[in-house]
């Protein structure tokens, strides 16, 4: 089944549910949700959680992520501009040389900051607390066929 049959079939599951009244007695109904609390969490760090939380920190390895996820997007969205820039240049001037050696700068300052995230990759999975947070490796090839596919 595709995730379009799939979804179209839960949508009318539930709209089938709704009309018969399955959901016009649920405990709370017309109350506020409190999602503030983690039910997954340990209770014995709920405080510790709660204290960081209210002051704008996380966990270290939370916030190593997050850097890396910024960084790898600041990387593919210059790469993006040079490749945009790549593509009109060479539209303008198809037998200059210096067009081709500046994209190829570019995609060499693309894999320079792919290999030192890789690093860091390695690093966070080092310091994570179980192996479901662990990050892969960027593909540097991959990434710059995305990008010229892409656009």
């Amino acid at each position: 089944m595709t995730p379009t049959r799939w979804q179209r079939a839960i949508d009318r599951q539930i709209e089938e549910a709704r009309k018969s009244g399955q959901f016009d007695n649920l405990p709370g109904k017309g109350k506020p949700l409190h999602l503030n609390q983690n039910p997954h969490e340990d209770p014995a760090n709920r405080m510790a959680y709660k204290i960081l939380k209210d002051s704008n920190h996380t966990l270290p390895w939370i916030a190593a992520g997050k850097q890396i996820d910024r960084d790898l997007q600041t990387a593919r969205q210059s790469l993006q501009r040079s490749w945009l820039w790549y593509r009109q240049a060479q539209g303008e001037h198809p037998a200059a040389g210096w067009v081709e050696a500046e994209w190829q700068r570019a995609v060499s300052r693309f894999r320079e900051t792919i290999l030192e995230l890789n690093r860091r990759i390695m690093d966070y999975n080092l310091s994570i607390p179980a192996m479901r947070f662990e990050r892969l490796k960027i593909d540097p090839d991959r990434e710059v066929e995305a990008i010229r596919n892409k656009l």
